[in-house]
């Protein structure tokens, strides 16, 4: 099947683009190096798609640095309106978009349709909004002097984006890049690509000129690596792994450029023995098999008081069970298949290191029966009940539909075991004890707290963790703060100021 039949078959309306993004062209790469990105619900070929080496970053940082002056300088509300007529393109191609994204990723229609692509134009919209009201600040200093600071782009920002929600996070880190005036190098995962590019096109379309945006899909080990230690880049946003996220600092050193860094996450979700249980239990099945469970922020470590335990536990397996796995284009599907074989070879890996422990297995932990999904990348969603907080399958960030169940008898308990891992990024509780909420959101070690619900975000909303969950903060206030640096400006307005060494 060709690109365009395929295209077609996934009711797409636009051309699927395979090749490179640099200074507003399609072209393909210097080496002519191509990988297949895979469809997750069969493994089948969507697109061989350009993989950019050294040769084709050095193109798109001068690009970048080429256009750098033009759109730091020009106005803030000019650049907003782009961002803005982004959004409103983002919205128009909406259905195009969900089903690409769908195609590439295994994201369920119906989660491309509500989730993904909403998000991807409120998060353009949100920051298209912000570019002309974030603002320096004047300092009440010394008597005779103003001083006032400027918020400056960065320059060339380098991005690495992952494969789990490629559409949005495109949003997340472009969208306030661009808003404080930065120009922009992405590297999209090698094995989702496929959003960024289309992307890439609707930019052009909005206005955006020549160069501020370059899309270079490569290995991670070549064009990611490259981008960290490439000098011509001020500063480079990651989100992935928290060992390539060592590995991106390292790299960065070469001309220190600044870091910012969203790595993985072992969320615990703690149920209180006053919880609403039927919330609790709807919640948290959507806060670790949504998208798969292939989020940083999932609730994978289900914490549950030990007088609701076994209650809690029938109702949640039961949801699991009826939860509808399935092809992803299929607008009933409910969960849909993980994006590589490899990764789905992962997890299920962990069903054995739970065993190995003493854990037990609940729920899950194979492969659907289904016939029609036996070459696809699917796991049904999986229930293990470990047998100490310490065990892998409770330390480690298994990043699918894989949770894990702990129990507790008091609140110092469940703290303990919250905070018993080297991840900081999201958790989660739920309880009527308004005291007890509000001081476990002072005590979580995470950079995000929910609760009474799970796994809400924001485009106004502060995003990203602490420990080895990473540093900065996408979304928000924060996120143009990331990317734009302070100036200070001292103004003589009437300071007398007598000479140091009079003559």
């Amino acid at each position: 099947m060709n690109l365009a039949d395929l295209s077609a078959a996934a009711g797409l309306k636009a051309p699927i683009r395979h090749q490179l993004f640099i200074n507003g062209r399609f072209v393909d790469a210097q080496s002519g190096q191509t990988l297949a990105t895979l469809n997750p619900h069969d493994n089948s070929p969507i697109a061989e798609v350009a993989m950019a080496g050294h040769a084709d970053v050095d193109l798109a940082v001068a690009a970048a640095q080429s256009a750098l002056p033009r759109w730091s300088r020009m106005a803030a509300a000019d650049r907003g309106r782009i961002l803005l007529r982004l959004a409103d393109l983002i919205e128009a191609h909406g259905e195009d978009l969900a089903r690409l994204e769908t195609l590439d990723t295994g994201h369920p229609l119906k989660d491309s349709r509500a989730l993904d692509v909403p998000r991807t134009a409120a998060c353009y919209r949100y920051f298209g909004g912000m570019a002309d009201k974030f603002q320096g600040e004047t300092i009440p200093v010394e008597a005779g002097f103003l001083n006032y600071t400027l918020r400056e782009p960065v320059g060339v920002v380098g991005q690495v984006v992952p494969w789990n929600f490629p559409l949005m996070f495109t949003s997340w880190k472009m969208a306030p890049a661009l808003a404080a005036g930065n120009t922009v190098v992405m590297k999209p995962a090698e094995i989702t690509p496929l959003s960024a590019l289309r992307i890439a096109e609707l930019m052009a379309e909005a206005g955006m000129p020549d160069g501020v945006v370059n899309i270079v899909p490569g290995l991670g080990a070549v064009a990611g690596q490259y981008i960290a230690e490439h000098p011509g880049i001020a500063k480079v946003a990651f989100t992935g792994s928290t060992a390539t996220g060592r590995r991106i600092v390292q790299a960065s050193a070469g001309n220190l450029k600044k870091v910012q860094l969203e790595l993985g996450g072992k969320g615990a979700n703690i149920v209180f023995e006053d919880a609403n249980l039927t919330a609790a239990v709807n919640g948290s099945a959507w806060a670790i098999f949504h998208n798969q469970g292939q989020a940083c922020i999932a609730g994978s470590r289900l914490v549950l008081h030990e007088r609701i335990a076994e209650a809690f536990l029938e109702r949640f397996v039961a949801l699991a069970r009826s939860i509808r796995v399935g092809h992803p284009l299929d607008a009933a599907t409910e969960m849909g298949p993980l994006t590589s074989l490899q990764h789905r070879d992962r997890v299920l890996s962990y069903v054995d290191v739970a065993r190995t422990q003493g854990g037990e297995l609940i729920a899950g932990g194979k492969t659907p029966s289904d016939p029609a999904l036996a070459a696809g990348c699917y796991v049904e969603p999986t229930i293990v009940r470990a047998a100490s907080w310490r065990d892998r399958v409770a330390q480690e960030e298994v990043f699918g539909p894989f949770v894990t169940v702990l129990t507790f008898k008091t609140d110092e308990e469940a703290l303990a075991i919250a905070n018993g891992t080297d991840y900081g990024l999201g958790s989660g509780l739920w309880t009527a004890n308004l005291q007890r909420a509000h001081r476990f959101a002072r005590e979580l070690n995470a950079g995000m707290v929910w609760i009474n619900s799970y796994k809400r975000v924001n485009p106004g909303s502060p995003f990203g963790g602490v420990g080895q969950s990473g540093y900065g903060r996408e979304m928000g206030f924060d996120a143009m703060r990331e990317y734009t640096q302070v100036k200070s400006v001292w103004v003589n307005v009437d300071a007398q100021i007598p000479p140091w060494y009079p003559r």
